[in-house]
């Protein structure tokens, strides 16, 4: 796959990256983040953006700024919000409970509801969790429905159920503590368990680059998007579990790039959806470093 020559963005890329600005390390205030979600959305790389991550209870706030203009004006008044096209997914860390009075509350919002995002409570069972689960989403599309897998016993049963019922996974790679990062082999398992199933996924928290990579300031062993990329590839095409482990750990850029270069775009993102972050720009920033993404975006990102 060599890098368009254009302003275009290649395929592995598109819809990468689902702007979780408001989450940590980020935690942009909310009119911040939808302004610049806009923005965003209406630039050469929009391609690369996937919809604005908003827990359930910013939706009262999001509300009340769409009501009283508190949003910068340019923005407010773009095609994308005037048209609907202000792509909003909800995360729901109590657990499904708390879904139906969020669809009530973003069916009168002008936004898009691109999807959900469910984490399952400690207390309870799959096959609890997924019967709530399936009453409280109703009628909608379980595609759009991502289940945060546990990192516990629960796993094996939680991706079972997501493959009968057609719904996706979600797997946390991170976070404000060191235990809350997975190391490869626990990731690797993950990965090889969803691909086998059949169950696309997305990941969240501590995919902070691209690759792999120490983090100077906690000593955070941290995964690298693009590493992700590359071990669902290999999953996929029946790598066993110390191939993805080695690709999850590999450090080199070189490496990193080339492999990257060459994957099948829609193939692989098929399995590994998207990915949070809370700057859009600084995996844009490290993705035209490293190659892979013409140079131009960035001059159309400042």
């Amino acid at each position: 796959m060599a890098v368009p020559d254009g302003t275009g963005l290649p395929e592995f890329c598109r819809g990468l990256c689902d702007d979780a600005a408001v989450f940590p390390p980020g935690l942009a205030p909310l009119p911040d983040a939808v302004s610049h979600h806009l923005r965003y959305r209406g630039s050469p790389f929009a391609e690369l953006v996937g919809p604005l991550i908003l827990p359930v209870s910013a939706l009262g706030e999001l509300s009340g700024h769409l009501e009283s203009g508190h949003l910068d004006p340019v923005h407010l008044n773009s095609r994308h919000l005037e048209s609907g096209h202000l792509d909003v997914t909800i995360t729901a860390p109590a657990g499904p409970a708390t879904l139906p009075a969020a669809f009530a509350a973003a069916g009168e919002l002008l936004v898009t509801l691109h999807g959900v995002e469910v984490a399952m409570p400690s207390e309870m069972s799959p096959a609890e969790f997924f019967t709530t689960l399936e009453s409280a989403c109703a009628g909608r599309e379980p595609e759009t429905v991502f289940v945060e897998i546990p990192r516990d016993d629960r796993r094996p049963e939680s991706i079972a159920h997501c493959a009968r019922g057609g719904y996706r996974a979600k797997f946390r790679t991170g976070g404000v503590k060191a235990e809350l990062y997975p190391d490869e082999t626990e990731l690797a398992s993950a990965i090889r368990a969803v691909v086998d199933a059949g169950v696309p996924f997305k990941a969240t928290a501590g995919l902070h680059h691209a690759i792999r990579n120490t983090d100077p300031e906690t000593g955070f062993e941290q995964h690298g998007f693009l590493n992700l990329l590359l071990a669902t590839e290999a999953a996929a095409a029946g790598a066993g579990a110390d191939q993805v482990w080695a690709l999850l750990a590999e450090r080199d850029p070189d490496v990193i790039a080339a492999g990257v270069s060459a994957v099948d775009g829609p193939a692989v993102r098929g399995l590994f959806r998207s990915f949070g972050t809370c700057s859009v720009l600084e995996p844009l920033a490290e993705l035209i470093e490293l190659g892979l993404v013409p140079s131009t975006m960035l001059g159309a990102a400042e």
